[in-house]
């Protein structure tokens, strides 16, 4: 059992406090960490603000070669990190493969995006008192970020917030889940050995309790959270003035149409529905099916769903297995028991073995239930008919939830409505709401969060623009 030293300033340290990390699937510890303390933390504040000056200073070519050096380094690592990510998180090989390859991608754009940070030149005689006046406007970087990621995507998820950290010149200390550490602790390993002005960037296991100074800390000027609503929004009342990210989850739709294909349709929707046990947060979660379509669909979609293999994540050709602990595989279990004792009807799946949920069918559903309500987090899907295009519409946006949803359609009309009224961040047609490439702009309204990700656009959350207005002659 290997023991992984947190990443602090940049230095690696133990400390008095021992974090043991388990495998979701066999229940077993395979590694073991440590929990910072405050003192450890201070110390990577210090550091991070000692080479604040060097990070904004670092020309374009160096932030793009650091990048592409930790990106080459994943690269070299891969499958050390896919069996990582299968062992800490119970992540299917073929998705934690994926996962890697995703984080690979994200630090390949961002150090393209770092060659080409915002800048322009403005006229400003617009007015005039403008008359003979230029504006040439600069963006500088934000400063220190704080990064908290969660456990389902525990490095890519993580990278978001690194990777245009470094592109924007701000240095970074992340916190990872306390379940799913190990990935950015092997992370930091790559990075220690880049270029990176040592300082700029560290990984800090914390309980819930440290970790909130990297909430309520002014030395810190922006914070990018990936969690529950109901944490991240305590934490924006609780932030100050730093600026906020946050990405909070979703309980996705889909809409099958009347010309959408329908084999298409099933195949996407099983992976959408089941892929790491529905702990994604554009987990497809809710589909509505057309009514002339709907038998069919039900019974394609169900045969699909119950050939799925279910099992050790780390074959290679497991495709769903165990939850991220027995807590979060017993609520779900809840929430299906409650839905079926309110009418709900069982199509496939719905049992529980330890840490393992079925992959779950429901239909004859109600809005208010838990199951179609909230973000269930889980192996379960929802399946219900609908008649009417707009009025299944109003039927995705209901709710507390906005973060994307899909849309199965061969018409222009029914695309052009959907992503008119369709109250998310990302509508996508022909697809599920789980499809998301890393340099998209990604994030939700409501309850699903504030601001976007995406490797561009959290770089321009983390600068700052200044304007020189200047004489033209």
């Amino acid at each position: 059992m290997k023991v992984y030293p947190i990443y602090s300033g940049g230095e690696f340290k133990a400390t008095d406090v021992k974090l043991e990390v388990s495998n979701p699937y066999s229940q077993k510890v395979f590694a073991t960490t440590y929990l910072a303390n405050s003192e450890e933390l201070e110390f990577a504040i210090e550091k991070a603000e000692q080479v604040q000056n060097d990070m904004k200073e670092l020309p374009s070519f160096k932030r793009y070669e650091i990048l592409m050096q930790i990106a080459d380094g994943l690269t070299t690592e891969k499958n050390r990190l896919a069996e990582i990510l299968a062992q800490e998180a119970g992540k299917p090989l073929r998705y934690g493969l994926g996962e890697v390859d995703r984080a690979i991608q994200t630090f390949v754009v961002a150090a393209e995006e770092a060659k080409r940070l915002p800048g322009e030149v403005i006229s400003l005689d617009w007015t005039p008192a403008g008359t003979n006046k230029e504006g040439i406007v600069k963006y500088f970087p934000v400063g220190l970020v704080a990064g908290i990621a969660p456990f389902n995507f525990p490095l890519n998820l993580a990278v978001h917030k690194i990777a245009p950290a470094i592109a924007a010149g701000c240095p970074i200390i992340l916190k990872p889940a306390s379940a799913t550490p190990i990935s950015t602790l092997i992370l930091a390993e790559i990075i220690d050995k880049t270029d990176l002005p040592k300082g700029a960037f560290s990984i800090l296991p914390m309980d819930r309790s440290s970790g909130n100074q990297l909430v309520t800390d002014d030395r810190f000027k922006l914070l990018s959270f990936t969690g529950s609503p109901q944490v991240g929004w305590k934490m924006k009342e609780d932030a100050g003035k730093k600026k906020v990210v946050l990405e909070l989850g979703g309980n996705a739709g889909v809409i099958v149409g009347k010309s959408g294909n329908l084999e298409d349709a099933v195949s996407r929707c099983v992976i959408g529905g089941f892929a790491y046990s529905g702990q994604v947060c554009i987990h497809t979660q809710r589909i509505y099916v057309h009514r002339d379509s709907f038998d069919q669909f039900a019974k394609l979609y169900v045969e699909k769903v119950q050939k799925m293999k279910a099992g050790d994540p780390m074959i290679a050709d497991t495709e769903i297995s165990s939850m991220i602990d027995e807590w979060n595989a017993i609520r779900v279990e809840d929430w299906i028991k409650e839905a079926v004792a309110d009418g709900a009807k069982i199509l496939c799946g719905g049992r529980r073995n330890g840490t393992f949920v079925e992959p779950t069918v429901l239909t004859n559903t109600k809005p208010a239930m838990k199951v179609c309500a909230l973000e269930v987090f889980g192996p379960v899907v929802t399946l219900e008919a609908y008649d009417d295009f707009s009025t299944v519409i109003d039927e995705v946006n209901a709710g507390v939830y906005g973060l994307q949803a899909g849309v199965f359609t061969d018409s222009v009309k029914e695309m052009n409505e959907a992503f008119e009224r369709l109250e998310v961040g990302g509508v996508v047609i022909n697809d599920v709401p789980t499809f998301r490439v890393d340099h998209m702009p990604y994030g939700g309204i409501k309850e699903s969060g504030l601001g976007r990700e995406g490797v561009k656009y959290a770089i321009h959350d983390m600068l700052e623009a200044r304007i020189l207005v200047k004489p033209i002659r």
